[in-house]
Parts: structure tokens; sequence; C-alpha cells
């Protein structure tokens, strides 16, 4: 069984000091404000590090250790640790942004999340083999190594998606307030294009496994490309999903698996509004054993009933108790 860390990205947008910095920098072009781009809800913390660090110590007690990336923040994870798991024994270290961009420097303050993801790579002492969360992500049930790497390879969950598709779904998606919104798929499809790719895989929102090694070596000869993709404080556009470029890299090499995704994410996004929307979604986890990860996007804007319900439910699926927590 290979060393496998987990690299989780977190932020406190709420934190007065934070909010400062980057509205600091928001007001020198104000298509930074855009909800695509740099809305408050991409910063918005409500507890989501708790589930998601809960959730990794109580359904992957194999991972050797965890790295928590902010940008000079601390979220005070002991007492939710100590209350919970009193017995944990797989340590956490905050890494500060400073020392992903060691070197780069002159791209910070960043403020976005793509940028970021580049450099997770950089991690001192990272381990080869490692799994990258958002800190809305979580898991549901128990699962094995072999979840994420085989044979030291890693476990893609996702389907192809054909690229000459993505743009004309691109071309075809009507603006919104003026302009197009650049989203999930695009950075995707962006990755493909650095790769003269004709497909790219079609991720979920879950734990991405990736190898350390594969970033490496393509970024030590491609450095334009990795200036390129974390020069920017926001989101921009012309940005690619670093993830998927490791599983169109890692095809190439042999070095992934490719599982299909349906069936094992628990997408949530209770602020869609919609009647019963949440209840429907937790019942039908609660019934399928397939479920093996799980997203909670953007639980602040969620409704409070909504939240309350979710909160309770996660709290029986990981048996913890979110005592003193935002949410």
């Amino acid at each position: 069984m290979p060393t496998i860390d987990i690299v989780i990205t977190w932020v406190d947008g709420n934190d007065p000091l934070h909010r400062a910095k980057r509205q600091a920098y928001q007001t020198t072009q104000k298509e930074n404000t855009r909800e695509d781009i740099g809305g408050h809800e991409r910063y918005d913390a409500s507890g989501e590090i708790f589930i998601c660090i809960g959730s990794i110590l109580r359904f992957a007690p194999f991972v050797h250790k965890i790295f928590l990336v902010t940008d000079q923040q601390d979220p005070q994870l002991q007492p939710f640790i100590s209350r919970n798991f009193p017995e944990n024994n797989i340590p956490i270290e905050i890494i500060d942004h400073k020392e992903l961009f060691k070197g780069y420097e002159e791209y910070l303050p960043s403020f976005n999340s793509l940028s970021i993801e580049t450099m997770l790579y950089r991690i001192p002492e990272l381990s080869e083999h490692f799994v990258y969360f958002n800190d809305d992500f979580f898991l549901v049930a128990p699962i094995s190594a072999e979840t994420w790497f085989v044979e030291n390879k890693a476990v893609c969950y996702g389907r192809r998606f054909n690229s000459n598709l993505a743009r004309f779904i691109r071309w075809i998606k009507p603006p919104k307030q003026g302009h197009k919104t650049f989203g999930f798929k695009d950075a995707m499809l962006n990755a493909a294009d650095v790769l003269h790719s004709k497909y790219f895989w079609f991720i979920s929102h879950a734990p991405l496994p990736v190898c350390k090694s594969a970033y490496e070596k393509f970024y030590s000869t491609h450095q334009t490309v990795l200036v390129n993709n974390i020069r920017h404080r926001f989101r921009d556009p012309s940005q690619f999903n670093p993830q998927v470029l490791f599983y169109l890299l890692g095809e190439k090499e042999n070095r992934c698996l490719f599982r299909p995704a349906k069936g094992k994410t628990l997408f949530l996004k209770p602020k869609a509004n919609k009647k019963n929307y949440l209840s429907r979604k937790l019942k039908a986890a609660d019934k399928n054993p397939e479920f093996l990860f799980g997203c909670i996007n953007s639980l602040g804007e969620a409704p409070q009933e909504e939240r309350q319900m979710f909160l309770k439910w996660i709290e029986r699926k990981l048996n913890i108790t979110l005592n003193n927590i935002r949410a």
C-alpha cells in the first residue's frame, strides 16, 4: 500500500483581515467581484472544514498525513478533534501559501483556487501519492487505500468528454449579466487544450487522487504553462484544472485507472431552493450503499432549516458532534 497524504485547501473568507485583503485587490478590476470569478460565496466558511477533516479521520484511517493549505489562517481544529477523535494519530499540518509559492512570491496574495491547486505538488515532504480535497468535500462511507490508488496508479472517477462538444456548449451558453460565466467544465476543457487533447476526463466534485512526480516532470519543462496558470489573483477564463491535466498526462504514461463516477458522489447544493430538495437527496444517499464521497456546495447560503437538516444528517453519518460551529 503506498503512503497516501491528503491536501485540503481552505479559506475563511469571513475573517475581516482576509476580506480586507481580498477587497483591496478586487477594487482594481471590477469584474473580479463576479460570482464565477471572485464572488463572496467562493470564500465563505460555514464549518465545512470540520466535516471534511472529521470524515477523513472516521473513514480513511490509513491516511499518512493531512496538509491544510491556507493564507495565514488557522481553523483551530484541535478542540474538535480532541472531542470527537481523542485517539487520532494522523498528523495535520498547516501549509501557508508562502510555502507553496516560494520563488513565485510576485503572484501572492492569491484568491484563486485554480492557481493554488497548481502549486500543491510543491508542499514540502508531500508524499508521491496524494489526494486533493476542497474543504467542502467529505467521505460518507469507509474506504480503503485502493479506493484511490491501485498498484500505485491513481483512480480517476469520471468519464470522457469530447473537447469539441464542450466548446460548442460553451459557445451556445447564454450570457449571464452581460458575460459568459467561467464554469467547472471550462477549466477542464482548458486542460485538454494545454495538451492538444480531443477529449478530457469529466471529474465530479469529489476527492481527486494524483501523483506528485507527474507535475514535477511536466512543469519542469513547461514553466510558461505553470506561470500562466498561477499569475491570476482571481479566477480567469484562460485557466485549466490541474487535476484534469494530471489525468490526461497519467493516461498517456499508464499511471491512472478510470472508473465511472455515477452513483459514487453525493453532490448537494441546498441553495438551489427546490421544494424538499435536501431531504430527498439525503434519503437517497441513505439508501445507496455505493455512495463514497460527498460535496456540500455553498452551505452558508442554504436556508436555516436546510442547513440544520444537513448538519444533523452528517453528525449521524460520521458519529461526531459539531458543537460551536458557525454552520
